[in-house]
């Protein structure tokens, strides 16, 4: 009987996993509205004071989505504000949601990778995941991975959809 032979593993194929990149950081959302007068009215005084009173620790080394859950409209100085107290506690701090927190951080992230790995092999830039990476980290990573990859794939191996493939000169 014939050994039963694994031919991805004995490929020259190589696997781009996004959720490899995923953050591992918490990320806790905070909302400005907290620390305005009936949630629209920025007040300086009153906005330093709350924001000095503030437990900042919770915050540690965190991913902050800062946010503003009602209309209100605010000074750009109000999140920079808020940001020296996230900075002194390791935070990274982003404006928006946390799916835009994400976002961001693959945005910050993918362009810092060595592709160069993957330089003249076939790539299969990895579909099926159990974290919400977001499509536009998908975008990114081929925009990174087609200028040096022979070929690029999206999917999972048994079942790949071909998205690029070098042509020869």
């Amino acid at each position: 009987m014939d050994e039963i032979r694994n031919k991805v593993t004995e490929s020259a194929l190589k696997v781009f996993d996004l959720e490899d990149y995923y953050p591992t950081r918490r990320i806790v959302p905070l909302d400005i509205s907290q620390w305005l007068y009936e949630g629209f009215i920025l007040k300086e005084k009153e906005f330093r004071a709350a924001l000095k009173d503030f437990p900042w620790s919770d915050f540690e080394n965190t991913l902050v989505a800062l946010h503003c859950s009602t209309e209100a409209i605010l000074p750009a100085w109000a999140y920079l504000l808020i940001a020296t107290h996230l900075n002194q506690m390791g935070a990274q701090t982003y404006i928006g949601s946390e799916q835009e927190v994400i976002k961001a951080h693959y945005q910050k992230t993918i362009p810092q990778l060595d592709f160069q790995e993957y330089f003249q092999t076939p790539v299969i830039l990895k579909g099926c995941s159990k974290k919400a990476v977001p499509e536009e980290a998908y975008l990114l990573a081929l925009e990174h991975l087609q200028p040096v990859a022979k070929s690029v794939m999206y999917g999972e191996a048994c079942s790949a959809v071909p998205l690029y493939k070098e042509k020869k000169q």
